[in-house]
């Protein structure tokens, strides 16, 4: 009874055994290349637009076009009563013939009275007075063919064709209307958009850092633009930067820069609003975290749990850059290598012991 009362009291002495240390998901630090660019709206532009407008006066006698189809560079779109043009051309035609018969009438004077002056059988004057003739003669003809030409060309216009090649709009004027050189509004446009511009506005402040980066060499040049729909799905083209504009919007602060895309499929319509990835800078071994890994206390200062080669935890104040894809840039405060706790650290404390996981987060989705 004395041993058993004895093995009871030393069992009511032992210590409870040590909880299991708790388990964490972490991810190794490895340095790697990083792309960071400003995702800003846009809006779609037509690569080129031609409003369609009457070089003559007349009444519309056929549309010659399917509305809303591709039409190509000099295809025929309204036809102008071309009547009035014709006759004008008849009769320039016919002021150049007898532009021609009188020429001709003076060529031959000119040649029998030639070999006259000379023998002084008629005088000098009469002899001038036929060179003169023949002079006028020429001019006449000259301008004759030259009104002739002008009446071609008027006659050409009454064909009212498309001087680029792209997608039509919807006629604006019908069969029986006046088409006039004067009026406001055009026939119809045409809009080439198997290529587009997608103008988005920046900051003017944006400006400057590029330049920065550039003279330091991180700048991503030529490096694709991406195009976001306005939903925020990628979309399979990318384009690339064409140009930032020169001048500051006032009222915003604001430059716009152009990026050239290619359209295809004509997903891209004019006047859409989209998003665009302008690429800024070029890391080529930034140190990055999952977004999970930061935390930041009321005055805004990042930190980062760290798990040792002893598997204690310790808290690590680190300065951040951008976030692309859901990594956050680390410019300073992490080493290659480390360990950082990603999902977890809210139940461990500093100089506790854990047991590292691999973190098996899921890709992040693309903004």
């Amino acid at each position: 009874m004395a041993s058993a009362l004895a093995l009871s009291a030393c069992s009511g002495d032992a210590p409870p055994p040590a909880p299991p240390p708790p388990d964490v998901s972490v991810v190794r630090v490895a340095p790697s290349q990083m792309a960071v660019a400003d995702e800003l709206p846009g809006r779609v532009v037509a690569f080129r637009v031609a409003e369609i407008r009457p070089q003559v006066n007349g009444v519309i006698q056929r549309r010659l076009f399917e509305q809303g189809t591709e039409v190509r560079a000099g295809q025929p779109l309204f036809q102008i009563n071309p009547a009035p043009f014709r006759a004008d051309t008849n009769s320039a035609a016919a002021a150049v013939q007898r532009a021609q018969a009188a020429l001709a009438r003076a060529n031959l004077q000119e040649k029998r009275l030639a070999p006259l002056v000379k023998a002084d059988a008629v005088s000098g004057q009469d002899y001038d007075d036929v060179v003169a003739t023949r002079d006028q003669a020429a001019a006449d003809l000259a301008a004759s063919r030259a009104d002739l030409a002008r009446r071609q060309v008027d006659l050409g216009f009454a064909t009212v064709r498309s001087p680029i090649s792209g997608r039509i709009d919807q006629a604006v004027f019908t069969e029986g209307a006046l088409a006039s050189m004067t009026s406001e509004q055009p026939l119809a446009t045409v809009q080439q958009i198997d290529r587009v511009y997608v103008d988005v506005r920046q900051p003017a402040a944006r400006l400057e850092m590029l330049r920065e980066a550039a003279r330091a060499g991180t700048a991503a040049q030529g490096a694709p633009v991406e195009i976001v729909s306005s939903d925020g799905r990628a979309l399979a083209v990318k384009g690339r930067l064409l140009f930032s504009g020169i001048s500051v919007d006032p009222s915003t602060g604001e430059v716009v820069a152009r990026v050239e895309v290619p359209n295809a499929d004509r997903a891209l319509l004019p006047g859409m609003f989209v998003r665009a990835r302008l690429p800024r800078l070029a890391i080529p071994d930034a140190l990055t975290v999952p977004e999970q890994a930061v935390q930041r206390d009321p005055s805004g200062k990042a930190s980062v749990s760290v798990v040792g080669k002893d598997g204690k935890v310790a808290p690590r104040s680190v300065e951040t850059g951008d976030t692309r894809d859901g990594k956050v840039i680390v410019t300073s405060g992490l080493k290659a290598g480390e360990t950082v706790i990603v999902e977890g650290q809210d139940r461990v404390r500093p100089g506790a012991v854990v047991k590292a996981q691999p973190w098996r987060g899921a890709a992040p989705a693309q903004r």
